[in-house]
């Protein structure tokens, strides 16, 4: 089994990084807005660790066609960096030249998973692969949806092929703040397409109601390493976790913990999936 467990890249961390190599097993890079460069200088990280890329800004769940010069700049960094994997969000941001700001979930429906589908045929046509695909967190249940959200992520890596990166903390996020038991809520996704997992924190807000904020900006609560166990036991392919800080950065050793846990939740769940295995054979 080759688990590994490792760390967003980010500026601030970047010397602490360097520092703790031998801590780390793998290194995720943002692939937007690199100047040639810093990619040069992100390309030689590759020599170090090995390194995998996330994008943020394609908007792959979207009726709207993606722009070919978006995709044709993605492609030139990919190229750059080589990257052993490289991640897009199932997201809206965008209507023609009008950007939201933000990832936004689109209505979960057939009009948008043909959508999705045509956006990663085209992304793989011009950067040569495919993404794998990331579950999003959402604070309103988009409206006109017709399928949950497990069905509309099956429905998408199904038709799409694709790999998945699975976001635990914003499945956590959508499960309690539209009333699902988290674990029940994981099991239904297409859990055999995971190859990359998110690990992060967020803040409980008030907007409505109360709701839970995926803001990349707290600590990993227990709760995400609990399902990183679940996920260990009931998933036989090897995982690639990755924690998430986006700001409030804390000592370098508390990131250090937090990864350090999320691999005693890893073994706890593998030596439990094996117990389990030999005793259906013993029986």
């Amino acid at each position: 089994m080759n688990d590994r467990v490792g760390l967003g890249w980010r500026g601030p961390l970047a010397a602490s990084i360097y520092v703790h190599l031998d801590c780390i097993d793998v290194v995720e890079v943002l692939l937007d807005d690199y100047s040639q460069r810093e990619l040069k200088s992100l390309r030689s990280l590759g020599r170090e660790v090995p390194v995998i890329g996330h994008g943020v800004t394609l908007g792959l769940a979207s009726v709207s066609p993606i722009a070919t010069a978006r995709a044709e700049r993605l492609a030139k960094v990919v190229n750059t960096l080589e990257p052993e994997i490289w991640s897009e969000h199932l997201a809206f941001v965008r209507s023609g030249s009008h950007e939201i700001g933000h990832l936004a979930a689109p209505p979960r429906n057939r009009a948008t998973v043909a959508g999705a589908v045509a956006n990663m045929e085209r992304v793989r046509k011009i950067v040569g692969t495919a993404p794998a695909l990331e579950n999003i967190a959402t604070l309103i249940d988009p409206p006109n949806s017709v399928m949950s959200e497990p069905q509309w992520v099956a429905a998408i890596m199904e038709a799409a092929g694709a790999r998945m990166l699975l976001d635990l903390h914003n499945l956590y996020a959508n499960a309690v703040n539209f009333g699902h038991d988290p674990f029940e809520y994981l099991r239904a996704f297409p859990l055999e397409r995971a190859q990359i997992v998110h690990i992060s924190g967020g803040v409980w807000v008030e907007w409505e109601s109360r709701r839970l904020l995926d803001d990349h900006l707290h600590d990993v609560p227990d709760i995400v390493y609990s399902m990183l166990a679940w996920l260990a036991e009931h998933c036989p392919q090897p995982l690639t976790v990755i924690l998430e800080r986006d700001g409030q950065y804390p000592q370098f050793s508390l990131l250090l913990r937090q990864m350090h846990k999320a691999r005693e939740a890893l073994a706890a769940g593998r030596a439990k999936g094996a117990r389990e295995v030999h005793e259906l054979a013993a029986v």
